[in-house]
């Protein structure tokens, strides 16, 4: 039997929950939050009759509830994920788009435990445990605080985690074993690639949302919303895991590193304008919309000057307090002069203490790690040259010198077993959005 061949599903889990970007920053809240009394009047009023312990269901599915609180716990950790810059108005969309998830979550546990796949509670808390680790670097007690102050739980998290592993025991058993990709399909797709080899290659993120003629309107006026929201710092990853209705939504809307011969005519023409970073959309598709994100672009099968390795050094000075731009331009120019006359690495340490400037080495950076607008210019450097000068009146002036540099192998491309399992997991993903499809056309559900 096949496994489902997928990325670690402690990651898949973090974007499940719209996490990927909102786990770390917080452990220094959730361990070193400042101790004080709690002063609590003795004539007290009780306003509102809200009792936590009343649990309202928003849905039944089959038979199990779906409370108000389940919502109200899984949409924290997406506001959370997004930086609590979500509207009253968009609040309200993601609302029911977290109760279909909840019920879709509900199906496929349920349909789990029709074909006696359990998941274990020691299973769900080792995997718990892990993203724990993960993402705060101690115990899972850290992760428990950081939830109940974003208004949310471990349970909800853990239920996450059970529906995504039932999920995935199913597919291994019931779609997997019924899928095939033959070794001429493989060689054909191999062969293609090394003619391909040199043309662009793009790695495309996709929010995609099916409009019948009678809902294409509200549904490209909640496309349009839905940009708005990224265009404000919301996480794409995200917005995908929860709006989009493509197979790819589990994953964060990634397609992966694909031509743009591969897409429909619509997108690829907007895909080709993006650099890095951008999106663009709703772009309107055949069955609905799209909204585009270009998360990277290469070459097919050549090595991109981006994965080399450098040794940098960083030479820095701050700016006197209350200094006016006229004068750290001026103390800029000093610097950078002064900077550019040091000859190489070796020397430019004396030079750095003159000028009473910081030095900082690092022999392992990448590229692609560095600033957009820092890369190309430092990637033109020979070795003892410096990059223009950057910063702030805030932050003071730096500049970069470039000390070595391990240029990367050409790259070989998937090898014959990688680009099988590929496409097989590609035909897992769209067999199992139909078996999805299936269990929501025979459920039975009550909604108040």
């Amino acid at each position: 039997m096949k496994a489902v061949n997928r990325s670690t599903f402690i990651s898949r889990a973090l974007l499940a929950a719209g996490l990927a970007g909102a786990l770390g920053a917080p452990v220094a809240h959730a361990q070193g939050a400042a101790q004080g009394e709690i002063v609590i009047p003795e004539d007290i009023k009780i306003f509102g009759d809200s009792n936590p312990n009343i649990r309202k269901a928003t849905a039944v599915v089959n038979g199990d509830v779906i409370t108000g609180t389940d919502v109200d716990q899984r949409l924290a950790l997406i506001v959370a994920a997004n930086e609590n810059k979500v509207s009253p108005e968009e609040m309200g969309r993601l609302r029911q788009q977290v109760l279909r998830n909840l019920i879709d979550e509900t199906l496929e546990i349920q349909e789990a435990k029709a074909s006696d796949i359990e998941v274990s509670t020691a299973e769900i808390d080792q995997s718990y445990a892990r993203v724990a680790a993960q993402n705060f670097s101690q115990s899972t007690e850290a992760m428990d605080a950081y939830l109940k102050r974003i208004g949310s739980s471990p349970a909800s998290l853990k239920r996450q985690i059970h529906g995504e592993l039932a999920w995935q025991r199913l597919l291994s058993r019931n779609v997997a074993p019924f899928v095939n990709v033959s070794e001429d399909e493989v060689n054909e797709m191999l062969a293609r690639l090394k003619a391909a080899k040199g043309t662009d290659e793009y790695r495309i993120g996709e929010i995609y949302l099916a409009a019948t003629p009678e809902v294409q309107a509200q549904v490209r006026d909640n496309a349009m919303r839905i940009v708005e929201q990224l265009r404000d710092g919301g996480s794409f990853v995200a917005y995908a895991r929860q709006y989009s209705q493509a197979s790819t939504a589990a994953v964060g809307g990634d397609l992966g590193w694909i031509r743009l011969a591969q897409l429909p005519p619509e997108l690829a023409s907007a895909a080709r304008e993006l650099s890095p970073g951008q999106l663009v959309g709703p772009i309107e598709v055949p069955g609905g919309y799209s909204i585009i994100y270009l998360i990277d672009r290469r070459q097919v099968l050549t090595a991109d000057p981006r994965d080399a390795v450098l040794a940098l050094k960083q030479i820095s000075i701050n700016f006197p307090p209350g200094a006016s731009e006229a004068q750290a331009n001026a103390q800029a120019k000093r610097f950078a002069e002064a900077i550019q006359q040091a000859k190489g690495c070796g020397a430019v340490d004396g030079v750095a203490a003159q000028l009473g400037a910081q030095v900082v080495t690092n022999d392992q950076v990448r590229a692609r790690d560095l600033p957009g607008p820092l890369q190309n210019a430092i990637l033109n450097l020979s070795i003892g040259e410096t990059s223009p000068p950057f910063g702030s009146i805030q932050d003071g002036v730096r500049m970069l010198m470039l000390c070595g540099r391990d240029d990367p192998q050409s790259d070989s491309g998937p090898s014959f077993d990688q680009l099988m399992s590929q496409m097989e997991d590609d035909r897992i993903n769209k067999r199992a959005q139909m078996y999805l499809r299936d269990l929501r056309r025979d459920a039975v559900i009550d909604y108040n």
